[in-house]
């Protein structure tokens, strides 16, 4: 269920009643605690947080005319999901994410690599999720992008 939304704005405008609330809800929170440098954005047909090109010009490597992604979230067909980069490329900040999730709701933790899924929008943790958008600044999530992608090559 992609949205062709070419705004955030629009992608709001055009999410169902259902799930307008919770998706609302989740943007404000996320907006609130997105460290500077961040911009939102639309990307995958969801709702986007990435380093602009003008803070980092190489983009993202598998397409770099796109921005340098770090999280996203959006109103699937079954379910609403949230995607954070941090989460997949930092042992600790997973680490401490998983020790805080159940502290904010009672759902059952329904997650992938760097996805989570709430069948239940009034089941999303909020507050959880804004005070893991504060945890990385662009500048860590360039260096850390930098350092998974940027293998150091072996000496001959």
């Amino acid at each position: 269920m992609q949205s062709k939304a070419t705004t955030p704005d629009q992608y709001m405008a055009e999410l169902p009643a259902d799930r307008k609330e919770a998706i609302t809800k989740l943007r404000k929170e996320v907006l609130k605690n997105l460290p500077k440098g961040f911009k939102e954005t639309m990307g995958y047909g969801m709702l986007g947080y990435v380093v602009p090109h003008s803070l980092y010009p190489d983009g993202y490597h598998c397409k770099p005319t796109d921005p340098l992604p770090f999280a996203g979230f959006a109103s699937q067909k079954n379910f609403v999901a949230f995607y954070h980069m941090g989460i997949y490329s930092d042992p600790k900040l997973l680490k401490w994410f998983l020790a805080e999730y159940p502290k904010h709701t009672d759902a059952k933790l329904d997650m992938g690599k760097s996805c989570i899924r709430f069948k239940k929008p009034e089941k999303i943790p909020f507050k959880l999720f804004g005070e893991l958008m504060s945890k990385i600044t662009v500048k860590d999530w360039i260096a850390k992008y930098e350092s998974v992608l940027k293998k150091p090559t072996k000496k001959k």
